[in-house]
């Protein structure tokens, strides 16, 4: 993600008023100033997979971390740089691709104590709704599908920037995070330590590194 550079947005001052009280006056906020820089990605883009990664960390053993990725998916994005309400995203990962670097951990992950390949070979993550929370940062609430259960999640996106690569692709950057019970989604597997707690840890966080190219 280092070909992106942090582009600085100036945000509006809210204007000078006389002293209010009540709930009107306690919930004035400053609100981001439009972005020209946002208004000219507005657009069809799809995330380019060799330079993105979408993938997951889990606590396990309660003393250290795995990672892992899943490689193999589509996307469908639509950002509106005037309006981000009407931005949206549409990820279909192939889950048997899931690799977390070792062959026997994969193959167990695919499994019926799982993800459950054979009777559910699909994730899919469709955004709902998206709102823009600062200059470069936003929130896009959405349909997380796992093993055939859905149910919403929330993904905090951070705006990385945007440049035309050498190539001519022009390309946008995004990091997005959320962290779920996978309990919710029916991965209920586990095993219990002689010290107590448990060898996986329920909380997963979903990592989203996006490197985005627009759609001719």
């Amino acid at each position: 993600m280092g070909i992106f550079s942090r582009r600085q947005t100036a945000t509006a001052e809210p204007p000078t008023a006389a002293v209010q009280d009540g709930p009107a006056a306690r919930s004035a906020t400053t609100v981001a100033a439009p972005d020209p820089a946002l208004r000219a990605l507005t657009g069809h883009w799809t995330i380019d997979r060799p330079h993105s990664r979408i993938g997951f960390s889990v606590r396990h053993a309660m003393v250290t971390t795995v990672r892992g990725a899943f490689p193999d998916y589509d996307s469908k994005l639509y950002f509106d740089g005037a309006d981000p309400a009407k931005s949206r995203a549409e990820i279909v990962i192939r889950v048997a691709g899931v690799d977390t670097g070792v062959e026997q951990r994969d193959a167990h992950l695919v499994g019926k104590d799982f993800f459950d390949v054979r009777r559910h070979p699909e994730m899919t993550f469709r955004s709902t709704s998206a709102v823009q929370e600062s200059a470069e940062a936003f929130r896009m609430t959405g349909d997380l599908t796992i093993r055939g259960t859905t149910r919403p999640v929330e993904l905090q996106l951070d705006y990385l920037g945007s440049v035309v690569d050498p190539f001519g692709y022009e390309r946008a950057g995004f990091d997005g995070t959320t962290t779920i019970d996978r309990r919710d989604w029916g991965l209920v597997y586990n095993q219990r330590l002689e010290a107590g707690g448990s060898m996986v840890s329920e909380k997963v966080r979903l990592q989203f590194d996006i490197s985005a190219i627009r759609s001719s």
